[in-house]
């Protein structure tokens, strides 16, 4: 059975001492939660701080980006065996904000996650429309593609090991965030998808989490859907109470 996970993206935000005084905060907020997994996401330069803040605790550690290749020159590139050895667990891929504004694509998602696998980081892959994309009715279609490209080449037992977070781009930031019908209407979509293409085992076991401004006011309602299992949480988790918030409602939503 899926249990909750919920992780928290902090993109350009924390220096490492802010990031160490957080996930020390957040220990004691949910340190009696084992039925959601928890993961925080800093910048490159606080995933080591972070990870050792974190040992022996219920929070794991996600990276918010990788290159592909295991080293070389590549200017300003991070690659995954550095940040395993850093001491992150979880790899965030294919973000909105990287595909873009950093040219990231369906292609070079694909080669990210084989990189993630061959580091034994797991995999949070992001997917997801823009306003323009949902306005011509195209979100499943997107959705093909994205999972149909990214996931090119992939076993059925590495896909259950991914974490796949549908994000609309045009609720990313925005404060806007899709009704908890439209997020399982897309979250369903995703979980047939990977049953056709990978298999029931497959996508049994991926969860499919929801990324979109999502708060502690709608974290309850947005879980409920039968698909949603989970939040890539943005702006909210830069606050310790509010993201605990957030972990401990999708725990009670989940019972």
């Amino acid at each position: 059975m899926r249990i909750p996970f919920i992780a928290g993206n902090w993109k350009m935000f924390k220096t490492v001492h802010e990031a160490v005084v957080f996930v020390k905060e957040l220990k004691s907020v949910v340190k009696d939660v084992a039925d959601v997994e928890i993961v925080v996401a800093p910048p490159f330069t606080a995933v080591h701080a972070v990870a050792e803040a974190a040992r022996n605790s219920n929070i794991g550690v996600a990276a918010q980006d990788l290159y592909w290749e295991r080293e070389g020159a590549f200017t300003g590139e991070v690659s995954a065996p550095m940040i395993k050895e850093a001491g992150a667990e979880y790899v965030i891929i294919g973000h909105s904000e990287r595909r873009r504004l950093f040219g990231e694509t369906d292609a070079t998602v694909n080669r990210k996650i084989v990189a993630a696998i061959g580091a034994n980081l797991a995999s949070i892959v992001c997917v997801g429309e823009s306003l323009e994309e949902r306005e011509r009715d195209e979100t499943l279609a997107v959705l093909d593609r994205q999972i149909k490209d990214g996931l090119d080449r992939l076993t059925a037992e590495q896909v259950a090991d991914l974490v796949i977070a549908y994000e609309p781009v045009w609720a990313i930031g925005t404060g806007r965030n899709a009704t908890a019908a439209q997020a399982g209407e897309a979250h369903a979509h995703i979980r047939t998808r990977l049953r056709q293409w990978f298999g029931g085992d497959a996508a049994d076991h991926c969860h499919v989490i929801y990324g979109g401004s999502v708060k502690p006011d709608n974290i309850r309602e947005l879980i409920a859907e039968p698909d949603v299992d989970g939040a890539l949480v943005g702006g909210a988790s830069l606050d310790v109470r509010g993201f605990g918030d957030i972990v401990n409602k999708s725990r009670q939503a989940a019972v």
